[in-house]
């Protein structure tokens, strides 16, 4: 068989398994999941084993040190990966929750309820713990997923889906409702993301460059998160020693990831104050801060910020730095420059902070806390399959809910419509 026919093979078998899938009970994907980390603890070793294939291709490959140890797996990272099938496992099940009912005047008694949404295709790259991630919340959301990770990973995710089919076809669940594509020739993903007829919607997950080619070659609906620009707003009433903590923690926890503080944004009414304090904090933490014309005259020891810094995703200990006249200001930065990600606002008026979440236009707004809360795991969903920018059909981080779409039902008694 060619690329393209085993792709279509990979698809037709998919949607097939994904009716079977739609059926199962939460006791029986609960007890599968379970199974399924069990499995991942049993054969840590092996995964290990097949991990240090994909490392050792890796520094020949001349990767950089930060995307192999995103693509490292050792025991604890393997019993993290079962620890997150185990929370997925314990997590409500959203298929056939009936969301809302009402009555007719015609006695119809009309309802909506979830379902999943048949087939999901995830393309991702470094990392191995996203195919058990993703399985996990595919499966328990009743949907069949097909996983094409990364070629820098291929020895590791064939691995792991290897261990998860096996708890599958253990329990007589249709091993093809979960693939991993164990071939790396970029035709495969091009042809992945023709079968608009077999699979519902494609989640890119990794870097710009992956989720604009994925979005310009699909003929399928695609989820997107291009980068994540987020900032926080210091307002004239914040609390000083509250708003250094937070800045600091959304910046430097761990600086090259989506949700991390990218641009500050400070009132013009406490910059002199503020500014030379979190300037030095911020500098003690090595980050390099670049500001504008205003923010130079309180921290000139900072480069100057151009246009580009506030469009940028730094991934790393870079902070643009910008005072604003006030809050309409600081909002109008954000709509324009923000990447629709996740925005902060540091401050003790209960009015801005109210008008901050209304007209902020991302899709996570937090008062009075860190931007690294932006994570389906911090905000109570027990796990994420990615963060949405796109307003359809989610929007912030998505969880089993997310994977779900629904359908009217309606009882009658006999009516027919006049």
């Amino acid at each position: 068989m060619t690329i393209a026919e085993k792709i279509r093979k990979i698809a037709a078998d998919a949607r097939q398994a994904s009716l079977a899938m739609a059926r199962l009970s939460s006791g029986v994907k609960n007890d599968l999941l379970l199974n399924m980390a069990l499995a991942l603890i049993n054969n840590a070793p092996h995964l290990v084993e097949e991990n240090r294939k994909d490392l050792e291709a890796g520094e020949k490959k001349g990767l950089s040190a930060a995307m192999l140890d995103r693509l490292m797996l050792d025991e604890a990272r393997i019993r993290g990966m079962a620890e997150a099938l185990r929370e997925v496992a314990n997590l409500p099940d959203p298929v056939g929750e009936v969301t809302k009912m009402w009555k007719r005047p015609n006695e119809l008694m009309v309802g909506k309820m979830r379902i999943p949404l048949g087939v999901i295709g995830i393309v991702y790259e470094a990392r191995p713990n996203v195919t058990a991630d993703a399985a996990a919340l595919c499966l328990k959301s009743g949907n069949a997923v097909i996983l094409r990770g990364g070629s820098e990973a291929i020895y590791s995710n064939v691995a792991i889906g290897r261990l998860l089919r096996e708890e599958m076809e253990k329990a007589g669940i249709p091993v093809a409702a979960l693939t991993v594509i164990p071939f790396v020739e970029r035709e495969g993903v091009l042809e992945l993301l023709k079968q608009e007829e077999m699979i519902d919607l494609i989640i890119p997950r990794g870097g710009e460059s992956l989720i604009r080619f994925v979005v310009e070659h699909s003929k399928i609906p695609v989820i997107k998160h291009y980068k994540g620009v987020c900032h926080i707003f210091v307002d004239a009433s914040a609390d000083f020693a509250m708003a250094e903590r937070i800045i600091a923690n959304a910046k430097t926890q761990r600086p090259g990831v989506c949700n991390a503080l990218e641009t500050l944004l400070i009132h013009k009414d406490v910059a002199e104050t503020f500014v030379p304090r979190i300037y030095e904090a911020l500098a003690t933490l090595k980050v390099e801060l670049r500001g504008d014309e205003t923010f130079r005259q309180f921290a000139p020891a900072a480069r100057a910020a151009t246009e580009e810094d506030w469009h940028a995703e730094y991934l790393e200990l870079i902070l643009a730095a910008r005072v604003v006249d006030d809050l309409d200001e600081a909002i109008a930065h954000i709509n324009k420059y923000g990447s629709l990600h996740t925005e902060a606002i540091i401050t003790a008026d209960y009015g801005n902070a109210q008008r901050f979440i209304r007209e902020v236009n991302s899709s996570t707004v937090l008062v009075n806390a860190s931007t690294r809360f932006a994570d389906g795991n911090q905000l109570g969903l027990g796990a994420e399959i990615g963060i949405s920018t796109t307003k359809l059909h989610s929007f912030g981080p998505m969880g089993l809910e997310d994977l779900t779409t629904t359908k009217f039902i309606v009882y009658g008694d006999g009516q027919v419509r006049t």
